[in-house]
């Protein structure tokens, strides 16, 4: 498939493709380290405290997974060394399809058919959160499936990790014209793309986000209530990405084109969002933001929590 191919380049690179698009540095990521921290901290501020312990426990565990250079001290750490990797692709570039499943936004959803290999979020997330509730697996084994499960979770929610249209490779190829790509850090360095234009998935991953958190529209950091995790921690890994899908055909898509995507429409390869879209964007990513920790911290329990 071409979108799978490109976005498997997209993510191993983590930077421009050269001579065909500008694009942001890390044009595969979900939710920068702002988003993903937020999702991490809410779940475990909201686990059982047996299974906070269990975390803490995993987390003991970091020296052996062999990557000095992306320590993992505590679940925000978590929540974005899957990311941190990139700087070693030649030993994690396998992983790098896991962080998304692009669905034509064209096509009936059909979370099985987009993910025949297991190369997927999806797949992923059930993959890594059967790996952490075998008690009879090394903790480091373990440790790395929490890993990755805390920062898959996270990934599902962002509606671009979900959805495509045209093999756009989740809105990589279209650029934002009148925002400047985000700074970002590489290996310790401080990376600045001002003058160079986002792109659509880059907004969604980082600018929205910080735009939530100038709001206060970001989701506290805190225990949530009974009633609180009842409305948000509903459905399974399927109706997380079908919801993210739906964002993507329902908002994220129409906002580039002015209406509902029809299927013979070609994605443009510049536009431009106004202030009104970017609010409604950051409104409904701090929504996603806290569905994606109360979902995990649902999830981090029903793993650890011993049977019976």
């Amino acid at each position: 498939m071409i979108s799978t191919t490109l976005r498997r380049k997209l993510a191993i690179a983590g930077t421009a493709l050269a001579g065909m698009l500008t694009l942001t540095a890390q044009p595969a990521l979900a939710w920068g380290e702002l988003g993903h921290r937020t999702v991490g901290n809410i779940a475990y501020a909201n686990v059982k405290p047996e299974v906070a312990a269990q975390i803490d426990e995993l987390l003991k565990n970091d020296a052996q997974l062999g990557m000095p250079a992306c320590p993992v001290k505590n679940i925000a750490d978590a929540a974005v060394y899957p990311d941190c990797l990139r700087a070693a692709s030649w030993r994690w570039a396998y992983t790098f399809p896991w962080h998304y499943q692009d669905i034509d936004i064209d096509k009936p959803f059909d979370v099985k058919q987009a993910c025949a290999s297991g190369n997927c979020v999806t797949a992923q997330i059930t993959r890594t959160r059967r790996v952490l509730a075998d008690r009879s697996l090394p903790a480091a084994q373990r440790l790395e499936a929490l890993i990755f499960l805390v920062h898959f979770v996270g990934d599902v929610h962002q509606p671009l990790h979900a959805a495509e249209h045209e093999h756009d490779a989740g809105g990589n190829q279209v650029l934002v014209t009148n925002i400047p790509a985000p700074s970002y850090v590489a290996n310790g360095v401080l990376v600045d793309n001002k003058g160079k234009p986002a792109n659509l998935h880059g907004i969604w991953d980082t600018v929205v986000v910080e735009r939530a958190q100038k709001e206060g529209r970001l989701p506290a950091v805190r225990p949530y209530s009974p009633a609180e995790k009842a409305r948000v921690a509903t459905g399974d890994v399927a109706d997380w990405a079908q919801e993210s899908w739906a964002l993507a055909h329902d908002l994220v898509y129409p906002q580039v084109f002015g209406h509902v995507v029809a299927a013979t429409e070609t994605t443009p390869k510049e536009v431009t969002l106004d202030d009104k879209s970017l609010d409604k964007d950051a409104a409904v990513a701090g929504e996603r933001i806290l569905q994606a920790g109360l979902r995990l911290a649902k999830v981090l329990d029903e793993a650890l929590t011993p049977a019976g």
